[in-house]
């Protein structure tokens, strides 16, 4: 008997919004699909300040290896002064995160709008203004 595996695709869609680009991602995120999405992430990545959203709201899976990207593209955003946030309400994604001891590591808004929206944690000008 042959066993057939299915994998959706994942679809990456981008945009930029007042200099923060959104990377809208539907289908499965896992072995399969990590590579490209991982390269495609550190040439987005690769200047000083990065701003970058990923919309994970239509991501129907998470494997290992997606999570792998995830930080990745958070460890890339952080070590050149830039922000990383991800927009997903999935709990049973933000499950995985908590028990994978990510939870805190990441930024996570349940809404794209909050996400933009959103003022960094740290923001280097105030500091500088004072």
């Amino acid at each position: 008997m042959t066993e057939m595996h299915t994998t959706a695709a994942l679809r990456p869609s981008e945009r930029v919004i007042a200099g923060t680009t959104i990377v809208a991602l539907s289908g499965e995120l896992d072995l399969l699909t990590a590579q490209p999405l991982s390269g495609r992430l550190d040439m987005l990545t690769a200047g000083p300040h990065p701003d970058l959203v990923l919309d994970l709201r239509t991501v129907s899976f998470v494997d290992c290896a997606g999570l792998g990207v995830l930080c990745r593209a958070r460890n890339r955003t952080a070590t050149r002064g830039g922000r990383l946030r991800l927009v997903t309400a999935d709990a049973g994604f933000l499950r995985i995160l908590r028990h994978a001891q990510l939870g805190g590591v990441f930024e996570i808004h349940a809404r794209l709008s909050n996400a933009l929206a959103a003022r960094p944690e740290f923001d280097d000008t105030s500091a500088a203004a004072g």
